[in-house]
């Protein structure tokens, strides 16, 4: 398989026409090998406008998906990130290339040894995988931007307190059918703003609670 022709069809077909006009984060797509983040059976859909089956049950969100929130949380060189499910280890990656520093965080021990493993591969140094049920409990410290790489029903108060006055959190919020990609701001210690990015759809990060129903 040509993986740069393909590599070049995805950035081209799938990402530009989604939106996702920053020229840096084009070329850091065209950089970063998402192959090498793709279970062995799967290589062949890399670059595939899909999700892809990881172990435990977990999933590869769509190029086309992590491409627009990666433009959309906009990290700066001199930035600590927190990044909610590690998965693969490939949206780690991406934002190891424009951060400081990045900690990601994953609940099942299977997948982060494996996503540390292959950032260590692609030569990421300044990003940590640690083992850990975001839904029950966060590290110390606040962040200058947070990345979730899954979907919670509502932001939880406990994760906005882990920005910094001005940090930024992008999130996938609500339920099926129908959710939305939202950028929040942490405007002061009491307070935060949320602005609607795109409808979009994708699975819930585990361990967070979903939205209760109703039943009569």
């Amino acid at each position: 398989m040509d993986f740069e022709r393909a590599r070049f069809n995805m950035i081209e077909q799938q990402i530009r026409p989604w939106d996702v006009l920053d020229q840096d984060v084009l070329d850091l797509l065209g950089a970063v090998k998402r192959e090498d983040f793709v279970p062995p059976a799967y290589r062949s859909l890399a670059f595939t406008d899909m999700e892809i089956p990881l172990a435990c049950g977990e999933i590869m969100l769509s190029p086309k998906l992590e491409a627009r929130m990666l433009q959309e949380l906009a990290v700066r060189k001199h930035e600590w990130v927190l990044e909610i499910g590690t998965g693969s280890g490939y949206v780690a990656a991406l934002l190891g290339h424009r951060a400081a520093h990045v900690l990601s965080l994953e609940i099942h021990p299977e997948l982060a040894e494996s996503a540390q493993q292959k950032l260590r591969h692609a030569g990421v140094t300044n990003a940590t995988v640690r083992c850990l049920d975001a839904s029950k409990e966060l590290p110390a410290g606040e962040f200058d931007a947070i990345m979730l790489s899954g979907s919670v029903a509502q932001i939880p108060d406990a994760l906005l307190a882990k920005l910094k006055p001005g940090g930024r959190m992008c999130a996938i919020v609500g339920d099926a059918p129908m959710m939305r990609a939202q950028l929040l701001t942490r405007t002061s210690a009491q307070e935060s703003t949320a602005v609607d990015l795109f409808d979009t759809m994708a699975p819930r990060l585990h361990g967070f609670p979903d939205t209760p129903r109703f039943r009569f």
